[in-house]
């Protein structure tokens, strides 16, 4: 690989990634989260959607609810826990 982990504190916890020589570290300096995003690559699209189908499991929803039904939904959740003093 041309990046390689440098391990602080508690094991198997990656605090930063360095890189093997001058071309990784040019690579390295190219990735931010706003160009991946915006690069949306199908396994970020599909890591999200499996997130979402987790999301909606817990909380008892069918996964294939609109962004609307969703927002409907969280802020009928959010009333009725302000109203219970949560």
């Amino acid at each position: 690989p041309m990046h390689v982990p440098v391990i602080l504190g508690l094991p198997k916890r990656w605090d930063r990634i360095v890189a093997r020589n001058e071309d990784a570290a040019k690579q390295l300096k190219k990735r931010t989260l706003t160009k991946l995003y915006n690069e949306r690559p199908a396994w970020l699209a599909h890591l999200h959607q499996r997130l979402d189908t987790a999301v909606a499991a817990a909380y008892g929803w069918p996964a294939n609810l609109s962004g609307e039904e969703i927002l409907e939904r969280l802020f009928t959740l959010n009333q009725e826990r302000a109203a219970a003093g949560r």
